[in-house]
């Protein structure tokens, strides 16, 4: 039995997984966000703790046998947050989030101190990246950075409350800006342009490879064996492509979570800098993959959904889904850079709009529109992709968009390739966290990493994606006019 727990931005999540791939429970308990001022994404990780302890808890009362067979954990996480200790390990300030804006000036002067930065860590600077909010607080909170000791991760710093141990793994530290991701280890250079050392970082595993056991305490606390090994664990998205078997070259997905991605596989280091292409580690050893990123796909209907008045976003999605073929291609446009903008254009300040109203549009129009405007923005991230050996022809689908067929198929029409949903999409990090807990257990890579069986495959229609296209070349004109 192993346990993977994913720390995402608007959830926690554990997921029980036995050696036959069976999901045999799962828990959630809820986050939230707070943003005290305009730009700024940040969460107190007191709130991580008990959300964990809620899951825990649940399990523990629902799961005992199973917990008391654990052979395992491993951890999966929103990346970049900036969660800033002291030397006795307390938490200085909120943690500043991934989809948190502040740093741009940062990001700027940072590229200006290290011109090699992109050779070194395969992307730009983007105020997402941890590395520039250490930046931002050592220029505008210089107490808080003067007792800064330590500094984790969102999922680490569950790792060291779990283990004692400051671990962090390949693929979630590739997302710092201070990796040197073709080497993978910690650049010295990159921490030095922020103030820091060798000794805020925490030590570095391969995220299939035991990082520390679980406090002794803890393990009688929820009736667990001795010494359970916790792994290095991943990143969410790399954790994610674990969980969907998606670990060699050529091999990706499309992420529709509160962020959008586009994940592919590799077998090298290829970073793509100029198109805010993330070239990153995977979670397996001498692995790599490159991802897009959007910061607004799943979260800017959700934001719709609400701004419209419609109860949910499936309510939204089933409005848009309403209108028909024609109707759907005479609907406004819309940009979806709700919370600005990562890849191709890497702009915090970028705005979304909806453009091209008239008196005839309903609200299920202006509903299309959004659902439409994301798979717009991620196509765009898709093509900074560089063509690989074999060219895509299939993606999976998975998050939480991935349950309407409706959006799916959209997708599809939209890259113009298959869209594939597999069984657990939607529980793809945790998936992932309870493979590679299983994988550091001694657990055989290809019997662990298998592609779960297909649900349902999304192919894409010639003429519909023909005249998506001309709708996309109208989107990108409105970006450039806009922003």
């Amino acid at each position: 039995m192993y346990l993977g727990l994913d720390l995402g931005t608007s959830e926690l999540k554990a997921l029980l997984l036995s050696d036959q791939h069976q999901v045999l429970a799962t828990a959630r308990s809820p986050l939230t966000v707070q943003r005290p001022h305009p730009l700024w994404s940040e969460q107190n990780p007191a709130d991580w703790w008990r959300a964990l302890e809620a899951v825990m808890d649940q399990l523990q009362r629902e799961q005992p046998r199973v917990l008391a067979q654990l052979k395992a954990i491993g951890l999966s996480g929103q990346m970049h947050g900036a969660t800033l200790l002291d030397g006795q390990d307390q938490v200085l300030r909120p943690a500043i989030l991934w989809n948190d804006g502040r740093s741009g000036p940062q990001c700027e002067q940072l590229t200006r101190d290290v011109p090699e930065l992109s050779a070194i860590t395969g992307n730009l600077a983007m105020p997402g990246f941890t590395a520039p909010k250490l930046q931002w607080v050592r220029e505008h909170e210089p107490e808080v950075f003067s007792q800064v000791r330590r500094v984790l991760l969102p999922k680490d710093w569950l790792r060291l409350m779990l283990t004692g141990e400051a671990v962090s793994d390949m693929s979630d530290a590739a997302g710092t800006l201070w990796l040197d991701v073709g080497r993978r280890d910690w650049s010295d250079t990159l921490l030095a342009a922020t103030g820091l050392t060798r000794d805020h970082m925490p030590r570095l595993v391969e995220g299939s490879s035991i990082s520390a056991s679980l406090k002794p305490e803890l393990c009688q606390r929820w009736g667990l064996p001795d010494a359970v090994p916790v792994a290095g664990g991943a990143g969410d998205n790399a954790a994610s492509a674990v969980g969907m078997g998606l670990v060699r070259p050529g091999q990706g997905f499309v992420s529709l979570g509160t962020s959008g991605v586009v994940f592919v596989s590799g077998a090298a280091f290829e970073p793509n800098p100029a198109q805010a292409l993330h070239a990153f580690c995977h979670a397996l050893p001498g692995r790599w993959h490159q991802m897009s990123v959007m910061l607004s796909a799943a979260s800017a209907v959700t934001w719709a959904a609400r701004s419209l008045g419609f109860a949910d976003e499936p309510a939204l999605l089933s409005e848009a889904q309403s209108l028909s073929e024609n109707e759907q291609l005479a609907a406004p446009l819309f940009l979806p850079y709700i919370s600005g903008e990562r890849s191709p254009h890497n702009n915090p300040l970028a705005t979304g709009a909806w453009t091209g109203l008239r008196a005839s549009h309903t609200r299920a129009h202006l509903a299309y529109a959004v659902a439409e405007g994301v798979g717009f923005g991620l196509l765009d991230g898709l093509r900074t992709i560089p063509v690989t050996e074999t060219p895509l022809s299939n993606l999976s689908l998975v998050g939480g968009g991935s349950r309407s067929a409706w959006w799916a198929q959209l997708l599809a029409d939209t890259f113009g390739f298959t869209l594939t949903v597999h069984q657990d999409a939607e529980s793809g990090g945790a998936m992932g966290a309870a493979r590679l807990g299983w994988l550091a257990a001694g657990g055989d890579q290809e019997a662990v990493c298998i592609t779960p069986p297909v649900l349902a495959s999304y192919a894409p229609h010639a003429q519909r994606h023909a005249a998506l296209m001309v709708r996309h070349v109208q989107f990108q004109g409105l970006y450039a006019a806009l922003n």
